[in-house]
């Protein structure tokens, strides 16, 4: 399933053309001793003690953090608009299942997941959309089922577009995201704040939420 509307269709198109150069990117949330690392630890941990059963990684680009949910235990395949992004994930981690697919518009029944993914994944969505996202995160996962969502937090200012390097995007109020995400049904964890390494322009936020 590919993106039609046509924002969706514009991020796919904008990351098709910097694939590969974007999967040779560091990955500093993946360094050992990185915060971003220890929430994806504990959103491991939180859906685990809910029983089995299957996680996506939605907005999957080329894989590294799918394979990273596996390497700590999780049942997890990858999901993204991209198909070049796609192609990359399944030759870099053969074992794993990657689609092509929407967020917005998944391929999967009520309440088949245990767990989502959304790291970094939300930030090309203009503001007006977001609920519609999040509606569909609410179909999808199970009844006590775990989502986590990173992304650049706006540091105390409104939500903020800004020029990404792929194209443009938008930081969020940590406030404003939660609010968003309890209107859509879901129940705080956690949350993570923490501010910019080196090479990085803003504040990283993190929600652990429940469904």
């Amino acid at each position: 399933m590919t993106g039609t509307h046509p924002t969706e269709t514009a991020t796919a198109d904008a990351y098709d053309a910097v694939a590969v150069r974007y999967a040779a990117l560091d990955r500093s949330d993946l360094d050992s001793h990185s915060p971003d690392r220890a929430v994806l630890a504990a959103f491991a941990e939180l859906v685990r003690a809910g029983g089995p059963g299957p996680v996506a990684e939605l907005g999957c680009g080329p894989g590294p953090v799918t394979a990273h949910l596996r390497d700590l235990g999780l049942e997890v395949f990858g999901v993204d608009l991209s198909p070049a992004m796609i192609a990359l994930a399944r030759a870099a981690y053969p074992d794993l299942r990657f689609e092509v697919g929407s967020m917005a518009a998944l391929d999967l029944a009520d309440g088949a997941l245990r767990g989502i993914v959304s790291w970094y994944s939300v930030i090309h969505v203009p503001p007006p959309e977001l609920p519609a996202y999040f509606a569909e995160f609410r179909r999808v996962l199970a009844p006590g089922g775990q989502l986590v969502l990173a992304f650049f937090e706006s540091e105390g200012g409104p939500v903020t577009a800004f020029d990404h390097q792929v194209l443009t995007a938008h930081r969020w109020p940590i406030d404003e995201l939660a609010a968003r995400a309890r209107a859509a049904g879901f129940t705080e964890v956690g949350r993570l704040l923490r501010e910019p390494g080196q090479g990085e322009r803003f504040r990283r936020g993190h929600l652990l939420l429940a469904g």
